[in-house]
């Protein structure tokens, strides 16, 4: 059979229809256990707290039991898939992480992020959950970035073998997405097109995901002027994989991904792009997240990024900026869209161009990480990144270090106030 053979319309038409029944059904049943009154809406709140423990204890062993029954219904001893055993090629994957983690970080926030946007179920999940469950659009931002780093930051130090940061994450998550299906079916049935979207969190979009953290984000690298080979391609794919495997992804279930699936794949994904009020006011909240904590007179760099990192997509990811809603550029940054136009008919451009990009994107990504730091670096889901990674990045994670990068915002908020009200004044 061959690859395209494996990738028919009809295969995509069934993963949308289709959850996770093995991990639905246990958690029906832990459902069905509680006492009366508590509903999916406050079991996901005491999970997403159970699961932060978890995670925490994954990273600092205490020998502690698992935080909560549901865990102990799950096995979270369960070793590997057999064909994703192999250490050398996770180790190769992970290393790509730590080779370019500043430019992942702004991959992550410039396309991955707007791509799960741009899905219309996708995006009321998120938006609609995230507001019930945390009472926060940028909470399950944070969340992301740190399984990111829990799962690929690690480089070396097997993150996926059981009771480590990243297999404890994807089994963690596995939970959480059907705790999510169980809530939209009690608070939103009635208003819930499952025959156009499918269950929440389905098949169709967890294969999405797993794109959008590997083939997305090396489309993202490439657009910044880093261009990752073959064999770390393969590597990189091969990690995300076994983690989809540990997920539940039924696309992982038996086999790995390879190379040869990223361009069927990535066509019939193509389809899904579309706009929703959802999806623009997520769109919205990440770049007021993100231009919060930028330097002045940096304040438009991560929507002029965005621009960028799309400017050359295909399959009809062009597009994403404009359904999204995404502000235009900074001024200044059009002048570097005209350059990049040239460099793509005068070879002696490139290297200059591409050098001003990866710049601008290792000062995103640095300012990226920070932020997720200092306003999530408490609570329940803490942002944390190893300390290797923090000095390899040159970012002080100290309370000082924290409360003076807090008091410089501050004064940017405040030069930045006049400006703003000026701006939200009736017209």
């Amino acid at each position: 059979m061959n690859v395209h053979e494996r990738w028919p319309e009809e295969r995509f038409r069934q993963l949308r229809q289709q959850a996770d029944p093995d991990i639905d059904k246990v958690v029906a049943g832990y459902l069905d256990d509680q006492p009366a009154g508590s509903g999916p809406l406050e079991l996901l709140k005491a999970v997403i707290q159970e699961l932060a423990a978890a995670k925490r204890e994954a990273r600092a062993p205490s020998g502690e039991p698992p935080a909560s029954a549901i865990f102990e219904a799950i096995d979270f001893a369960a070793d590997l898939p057999e064909w994703g055993d192999d250490r050398e090629l996770l180790a190769k994957g992970q290393a790509v992480f730590a080779d370019y983690g500043l430019y992942q970080s702004a991959a992550l926030f410039c396309k991955c992020l707007p791509m799960a946007y741009v899905e219309v179920s996708s995006a009321k999940v998120l938006a609609g959950v995230s507001r019930l469950a945390t009472h926060s659009l940028t909470r399950r931002v944070a969340e992301t970035g740190q399984m990111l780093v829990d799962v690929m930051g690690l480089k070396a130090t097997n993150s996926l073998e059981p009771g480590r940061p990243g297999h404890t994450t994807a089994l963690g998550l596995r939970i959480l997405h059907s705790f999510v299906r169980a809530l939209v079916n009690e608070r939103f049935a009635d208003h819930w097109d499952t025959e156009r979207f499918g269950p929440p969190v389905n098949q169709e979009l967890l294969l999405a995901t797993i794109f959008d953290f590997s083939v997305v984000t090396w489309e993202a690298l490439e657009s910044m002027g880093v261009t990752l080979s073959t064999e770390q391609r393969a590597a990189h794919l091969y990690t995300w994989s076994v983690f989809g495997h540990l997920m539940g992804v039924e696309a992982c279930r038996d086999r790995p991904l390879t190379l040869e699936d990223v361009e069927p794949v990535s066509e019939r994904l193509g389809r899904l792009y579309e706009s929703s009020d959802e999806g623009r006011r997520l769109m919205a909240r990440l770049l007021e997240e993100m231009e919060e904590f930028m330097h002045l007179g940096w304040r438009k760099l991560p929507r002029s990024l965005v621009h960028w990192v799309f400017r050359d997509a295909r399959y009809g990811a062009d597009r994403v900026p404009e359904l999204l809603g995404v502000p235009k550029p900074a001024w200044w940054f059009t002048a570097l869209f005209a350059a990049g136009r040239a460099a793509n008919r005068h070879a002696a451009l490139a290297g200059p161009v591409d050098g001003v990009v990866r710049w601008l994107v290792r000062r995103l990504g640095r300012q990226i990480v920070v932020a997720l730091i200092d306003r999530h670096s408490d609570g329940q889901a803490a942002f944390r990144i190893p300390e290797d990674l923090a000095g390899a990045w040159r970012i002080r994670q100290s309370r000082p270090a924290v409360k003076t990068r807090e008091l410089r915002r501050t004064v940017r908020q405040k030069v930045r106030a006049p400006a703003r009200r000026l701006k939200e004044r009736p017209t």
